[in-house]
């Protein structure tokens, strides 16, 4: 068969038709060859260790600058303290450090996105590493007696947060469910209750987004100004110190900075196990809080209410049962004349759990410089008038009937 111009071609020779080479040349269709000596097994081994390679490029940015403003703000506390006329007695704190440089890092020269993910990994799981490892500090005997004498406290301090909402309501023209948000909230244990009180309530993403801002804000002034505060009404008492940080401030991070800025400060490592097992404490009422509201809120709204449970895991957060944990370690580890039965002697013991005891607070600063990189105080200033005006009355009323109980109950 030869070609339609007559050059005598044959279209079945593939040396001589170029569009069968053109064809061939792509390589279009053809499968990949797979080396035989890769098995299955293999294969999924390398698709995990890609997996791992990209989220340590996902999370390297943020969780390197945070460690950096961690060290940076360990390195520098000595040097300016030394420096610092009339504060000998008063050494200035890593914390305060850290929290004030990532502040200033995100809201002068801003971060890019590439940085939040490995943030967000401080503020949460890093911080709650920390707060676990506290447990260390205490034996369970001794954090149960904070927990009783807490208590009391505790559960007015709720009481008066929740019996507040109603009245913001009528007061500052509060939508309900942002007023209970804000309640819960500021009451319980800050954005935790928050997120989980907004499904079982019907509240909206607006009204969520408001009330996170509003406790951001103010826990994060609380977090600045309480500890100073608390030195100067309960005359040096650590341990009323730590009850009342563990009342009036909202979140768990902030209590926990605030608690080691008080300890720092003032070389009063007894605030921050009392405010730590205090925080602990609320933390566990949303158990009865948050389905007592949605209970409520069904009967005036039943359509407008989700059905949806809190979740075990959710009401009792990991680093709760971390914390227990720890405890207990501490408790089984001095037992006996000889620490952990004789499998340590008492030097490598206390080395141990001083260890463990650095390794929280360490952890505890690291999570603060993340909070700090991860406030946009652009961000709050959007927020309207009246949910910052209800948030603060929330915030200031906690913060006196805490110190009241504390200094007429404890």
């Amino acid at each position: 068969m030869t070609s339609s111009g007559g050059a005598g071609v044959s279209l079945n020779d593939p040396y001589r038709n170029h569009e069968l080479f053109r064809f061939v040349g792509s390589m279009e269709g053809v499968p990949e060859w797979v080396d035989p000596a890769e098995t299955s097994e293999q294969i999924g081994w390398r698709v995990r260790g890609h997996s791992l390679l990209d989220a340590a490029a996902r999370l390297a940015p943020g969780l390197l600058l945070a460690l950096g403003i961690a060290a940076l703000a360990n390195s520098a506390a000595p040097w300016l303290s030394a420096r610092a006329i009339g504060l000998e007695a008063a050494p200035i704190s890593p914390i305060l450090l850290a929290i004030l440089a990532g502040l200033l890092v995100r809201n002068t020269v801003g971060l890019p996105l590439a940085y939040d993910q490995g943030i967000q990994l401080t503020v949460r799981r890093i911080l709650r590493l920390g707060v676990a490892l506290l447990g260390i500090r205490l034996s369970l005997g001794a954090a149960i007696g904070v927990g009783v004498i807490a208590l009391p406290i505790v559960a007015l301090s709720v009481a008066a947060a929740l019996l507040l909402a109603a009245w913001m309501t009528r007061a500052f023209g509060v939508p309900r469910r942002l007023a209970i948000l804000v309640a819960v909230g500021t009451a319980i244990c800050g954005n935790s209750a928050i997120a989980a009180t907004a499904p079982v309530i019907g509240a909206d993403e607006d009204e969520t987004s408001y009330a996170v801002g509003t406790i951001t804000l103010f826990g994060l002034l609380a977090l600045f100004f309480y500890p100073f505060a608390a030195s100067l009404l309960f005359d040096g008492d650590a341990r009323l110190a730590g009850l009342f940080l563990g009342t009036a401030i909202h979140d768990t991070a902030q209590v926990a900075g605030a608690a080691l800025l008080y300890a720092q400060q003032y070389t009063a490592p007894t605030a921050l196990d009392t405010a730590t097992v205090t925080k602990l404490v609320r933390n566990l009422f949303m158990l009865v809080v948050i389905p007592l509201i949605a209970l409520q809120q069904r009967r005036r709204a039943p359509r407008q209410v989700s059905a949806r449970r809190l979740p075990l895991r959710q009401a009792i957060p990991f680093f709760v049962v971390g914390f227990a944990a720890m405890a207990l370690v501490r408790t089984l580890g001095d037992l006996g004349a000889k620490p952990v039965g004789g499998l340590l002697d008492a030097t490598a013991w206390s080395a141990a759990i001083g260890f463990v005891s650095a390794s929280s607070t360490w952890c505890l600063v690291v999570a603060m410089a993340g909070i700090g990189l991860s406030t946009r105080l652009r961000r709050l200033r959007s927020l309207g008038l009246q949910p910052l005006a209800a948030g603060l009355a929330t915030a200031l009323t906690v913060g006196i009937v805490s110190a009241a109980l504390v200094l007429g109950l404890a």
